[in-house]
């Protein structure tokens, strides 16, 4: 993820290039280190780079890697025209190389050749089967071509392979939950919060889940995981603060003329509720009314 200080770094020199000032360079050197896709403005300075010679010269051998970035944005950019000479310049030099394959492999894709996309993506893992950039490809191509299962098929093999990356793990679980495909989404974000026990995203995400799936078992480990939300989120998670709410009035529902509500619940939705006019009073004010309403009608008062 993009620090502000860093975002801040790309916007000042962005401008600077963009006003005339130089810089084009380093800003394409940082946009690539960030692994940001500002695609008009790379393939705007990284085509004035390589169309002058004396520029391109002094770059040495990061001449290739502008090429390849280049390459890149302008596919994204659908000047698969340039896309195609940059391509070809890269194979000139590097005849044999399977990091060009693979820019070969997503100009079929950008030209929507999905048939011949696939084939070059599988000869070229037939040569590695552990290159996780084409894996990931195949995904993309599936998400692009709307098949929603061959996309899920292919995450869950790359993730047999590659069993710690998280983005993989939220990917599959954001598909999951996209075709209501819930228990299967809890099962991912479960191995995201063992691995990444302190982000608050995931303790979320995961409560939502539990919350869908409702039933009273799923209700009471929902208000758990939103309530470690609120605890590392130092009680500003505003869904999380709605999530304690909302949980506790589904069980006291669910629990009616059985279960006394406990205590330590209704204290900790009594909380929330506090805190979440606190955050309206702050930041929307004039919402504060609509607040109340809801609270009203999950029987919470404030």
């Amino acid at each position: 993820m993009v620090s502000k200080t860093e975002e801040e770094q790309v916007n000042r020199l962005e401008n600077q290039v963009e006003n005339g000032g130089g810089g084009a360079w380093e800003y394409l050197c940082l946009v690539r280190k960030l692994k940001l896709r500002r695609a008009d403005k790379v393939l705007k300075y990284g085509f004035s780079v390589l169309n002058d010679p004396s520029k391109r010269s002094a770059l040495g051998p990061e001449e290739w890697t502008l090429y390849e970035q280049v390459a890149i944005a302008a596919m994204d950019c659908q000047r698969l025209d340039l896309a195609k000479e940059f391509i070809k310049v890269l194979q000139r030099k590097f005849p044999e190389s399977k990091r060009v394959g693979r820019l070969e492999a997503m100009l079929l894709e950008a030209k929507g050749l999905w048939a011949e996309a696939e084939k070059a993506h599988s000869s070229l893992l037939e040569d590695n089967q552990f290159d996780q950039v084409i894996h990931k490809r195949r995904v993309a191509m599936a998400k692009a071509q709307g098949n929603l299962a061959v996309a899920i098929e292919w995450l869950n093999k790359y993730l047999e392979i590659f069993m710690a990356d998280h983005d993989a793990w939220r990917e599959l679980a954001e598909i999951y939950v996209s075709l209501q495909m819930y228990k299967q989404a809890a099962f991912c974000y479960e191995e995201l919060i063992l691995s990444q026990p302190t982000v608050p995203l995931y303790h979320l995400a995961y409560a939502d889940v539990l919350y869908t799936l409702g039933g009273l078992e799923n209700l009471h480990a929902s208000k758990k995981y939103y309530a470690a939300t609120i605890d590392l989120t130092g009680g500003k998670n505003i869904r999380a603060l709605f999530g304690i709410c909302l949980c506790t009035a589904a069980i006291g529902q669910l629990t009616k003329g059985r279960n006394k509500e406990d205590k330590e619940s209704l204290e900790l939705q009594s909380l929330s509720a506090l805190a979440l006019e606190k955050a309206y009073k702050q930041r929307s004010p004039a919402k504060l009314s609509l607040l109340s309403s809801t609270l009203r009608s999950l029987k919470v008062s404030l």
